[in-house]
């Protein structure tokens, strides 16, 4: 029986189960509105009322409404709609490049919202760095002035700033380039000078007005990995905007869906696509390509035969009976897994004399498991490489599940995007 022919597992997506903690970033009832006397709009009597009234009816534009979240230390949050959904006006107040209407933003303790000018201007430099769409380089610095500006700014000297930022230009793979010149460097690596600078700058928090949407689709799909990559070691708090659904779930531990200035829903991308609260998230999130969204949690079913190493073998043989096909989980101590036998394994095993299943250690078929957080596009090819179920482990090695190929296909089919509109609409 051939061994299990798998990826490399270390490079292999997962669905990440950070949960919250105390937030470092707090919204809280965020308003902002552009027109004279702004202040009109928040007035009792126009409460719930649309983005249309405000408009025809008073001549104002509502950017945003009533805008309320948290984002918890090293989580990648992303902010996403619609062009006019007032995504991009939302992180800019984050930081009061646009001046909030009313509300109050708490970013790592600090009430922005109350800051003066000065105190403003060192908040921007020391606890929150941002990258733009168009990279906001200046033409006339090289790559290494462009990416050390922050610190230039901080009056920190230069041959400290130099090599902190040389540090950083090689981890996004801009060594060798640090003489060049914007002009000089195509799209993608001019984004990793714009972020290689806010990384250089150190701050608790990223923010990130759709950095990667001005990118060819090799290029921004590169860029999201390096991200995803500096996020494991960083583990900054991002904020992320996009229009880009399959970005979305791809990078964000959350996800918030803005909608005419209001928050649609929030919550993980799983939650978002099979929940959808409302008409619009339900629209928004039709035709998601569900292996990026689904996990192995999703499709795994409880373990089936699985026995203890000290199993004498005859007893297992007896429990499989005459299935060709059949085989067992072995397990270890703490219910850890071991591997896999199958049934000629046990045959040969009980007329070799072997008499319990840890005799079998040199023909078990160690296929490497998966956790419940795998994502199933990278679940799949696993699956389909395997004779076998595929077993599913938790973080200390305990079997916990397995997945068959024929309830992966079914799930698939539960869940493609008629089958989705249809469960929508009856629940509706």
């Amino acid at each position: 029986m051939p061994a299990c022919r798998v990826p490399n597992f270390a490079e292999l997506p997962v669905k990440s189960t950070r949960t919250a903690t105390d937030p470092i970033l707090s919204v809280a009832s965020l308003w902002k509105v552009f027109g004279n006397h702004p202040e009109r709009a928040l007035e009792p009597t126009h409460r719930g009322r649309s983005k249309r009234f405000f408009q025809d009816e008073l001549q104002l534009v509502v950017g945003l409404q009533d805008v309320s979240f948290e984002a918890a230390p090293g989580e990648t949050f992303v902010i996403m709609g619609l062009s006019g959904s007032g995504k991009s006006t939302l992180v800019r107040t984050l930081i009061r490049l646009i001046e909030p209407t009313s509300g109050h933003i708490v970013i790592d303790g600090d009430d922005v919202t109350s800051m003066d000018p000065a105190e403003l201007l060192q908040f921007r430099r020391t606890k929150a760095a941002m990258v733009f769409q168009h990279y906001g380089l200046l033409p006339h610095r090289n790559v290494l002035d462009n990416a050390a500006w922050g610190l230039e700014m901080r009056g920190v000297p230069r041959a400290e700033r130099r090599a902190k930022t040389m540090s950083i230009l090689e981890l996004v793979g801009l060594a060798g380039w640090e003489s060049a010149y914007p002009s000089q460097l195509s799209g993608g690596m001019q984004q990793r000078v714009g972020l290689a600078r806010a990384l250089v700058s150190d701050t608790n928090i990223l923010l990130m007005d759709e950095p990667f949407s001005g990118l060819d689709p090799l290029i921004r799909r590169q860029m999201q990995d390096e991200l995803i990559r500096l996020q494991e070691e960083f583990r900054k708090t991002i904020i992320f905007i996009t229009h880009d659904l399959d970005e979305a779930l791809r990078l964000g531990d959350r996800i918030a869906i803005l909608h005419h200035g209001r928050v649609a829903q929030i919550g993980s991308g799983t939650d978002i696509v099979l929940n959808p609260r409302n008409s619009h998230v339900t629209e928004f999130t039709r035709g998601v390509n569900m292996t990026g969204v689904l996990t192995a949690s999703h499709v795994m079913k409880r373990p089936s035969r699985a026995f203890d190493y000290n199993e004498a073998t005859a007893s297992v043989l007896d429990y499989l009976g005459y299935d060709p096909f059949g085989f067992v989980w072995v397990t270890g101590p703490d219910n850890n897994l071991e591997g896999l036998l199958g049934s000629g394994h046990l045959e040969r095993m009980y007329a070799e004399g072997r008499g319990s299943l840890r005799d079998g250690n040199d023909i078990i078929v160690r296929c490497p498991p998966i956790t419940p957080d795998m994502l199933l596009d990278a679940l799949i090819p696993v699956a389909m490489a395997s004779e076998h179920p595929v077993p599913v482990t938790d973080a200390e090695g305990a079997l916990v599940g397995e997945i068959h190929r024929a309830n992966l296909a079914k799930v698939l089919a539960q869940h493609a995007p008629d089958k989705r509109e249809e469960h929508n609409h009856v629940a509706a």
